[in-house]
């Protein structure tokens, strides 16, 4: 029961800085009145959004890269 909540949690904080980040992204780019708080929300969800890609453990990194030559011979 637990991990049902802690996976409800997750999801609900990734669906609410998605929301926020949107929501800054539409105001920043049309509104005449958007300031630093919106253009701070796009670019820290932006900065978010790399790090998945760029923030991998060393030994998965090179299991990963054993693999991936594996399957190219």
């Amino acid at each position: 029961m637990a991990g049902r909540t802690v996976r409800i949690g997750r999801w609900g904080l990734a669906l609410g800085g998605g929301v926020l980040w949107w929501w800054g992204a539409v105001r920043w780019a049309f509104a005449s009145g958007a300031g630093a708080w919106e253009g701070m929300a796009v670019a820290g969800g932006w900065g978010l959004s790399l790090l998945p890609v760029h923030c991998v453990p060393k030994d998965r990194a090179k299991a990963d890269e054993r693999l991936r030559l594996r399957f190219e011979e």
